[in-house]
């Protein structure tokens, strides 16, 4: 999580890295191409279409490196659905910085995005939103979270249980390379709420590489276990000094949705994952 900082429209922003600006490209590709599919959705009597990101962020960041300052995803996410004609009827937020959720509804709500706020972390929030939704509509959910322990995977069984969910999952490389032993050999760990059930399937009596694959994969499993498949098409974002820092890719019930994200992340095949 990048430190606050003033933002060139007076509202507080975030500090971030060059690579948040590739992450949010990858996000509005998606969107922009899934745009025809969600018009189905967001006409009048319609079921609707939502996006929802619980880990939301400000709205608004400042690139380090270069002093650009760029959109936040939920920002980001809702003009581009409104570019491409197809603008979502629900747009879900949620940060446990109440300050951060605050502010992009701020930015949210004067671009006449139609903000809902989810309170509390973002297991809590999506629980308790998700029985509130249109169960016949189309959702979209953004799940950037600042590292592996955030992503409880009580938000994918919550998220699951709807008939028609996307999600553009950020798996933090970082947490599963650098703190890889940590979380294998504490009795409470990242691990244990990313993957929980893993330490019965998966050995840590074997080298570090395989351990990382093997929890990977018990993840990937455990998601296509709840009818929401992984995609084998991954996008790999890196830092400024080619560092590999976390993995984008989808998770969702129509195959279509998957063919979207095989063009919007540009790449064929899963290539190499450690």
């Amino acid at each position: 999580m990048g430190r606050l900082i003033d933002g060139d429209d007076g509202l507080p922003a975030e500090d971030v890295g060059v690579w948040a600006k590739e992450k949010h490209q990858y996000l509005c590709r998606y969107i922009d191409i899934s745009r025809a599919v969600r018009s189905g959705w967001t006409a009048p009597g319609k079921a609707g279409a939502t996006f929802i990101d619980p880990f939301c962020g400000p709205g608004r960041s400042k690139v380090r490196e270069t002093g650009e300052w760029i959109d936040g995803g939920a920002v980001a996410a809702w003009k581009k659905s409104c570019e491409g004609g197809a603008p979502f009827t629900h747009v879900y937020i949620g940060d446990l910085d109440a300050q951060r959720r605050e502010t992009s509804a701020t930015r949210l709500r004067q671009l006449g995005a139609p903000v809902v706020e989810m309170d509390g972390s973002a297991v809590d929030a999506i629980q308790q939103i998700v029985p509130t939704l249109n169960p016949y509509g189309l959702h979209f959910a953004f799940l950037d979270p600042f590292d592996l322990a955030a992503l409880h995977f009580g938000i994918i069984e919550a998220l699951s249980t709807l008939k028609r969910i996307d999600m553009l999952v950020h798996v933090s490389q970082m947490d599963l390379q650098r703190n890889l032993i940590s979380n294998a050999t504490s009795d409470d760990s990242a691990f244990d709420v990313f993957a929980p059930g893993w330490r019965q399937s998966v050995s840590i009596a074997q080298g570090q590489q395989g351990l990382r694959q093997e929890v990977f994969q018990y993840w990937r499993d455990k998601v296509a276990s709840r009818q929401v498949w992984p995609s084998t098409e991954m996008r790999l974002i890196t830092g400024s000094k080619n560092q590999p820092l976390y993995w984008l890719l989808l998770a969702a019930k129509h195959e279509l949705a998957h063919r979207f994200w095989a063009t919007a992340s540009n790449i064929e095949g899963q290539g190499k994952l450690f």
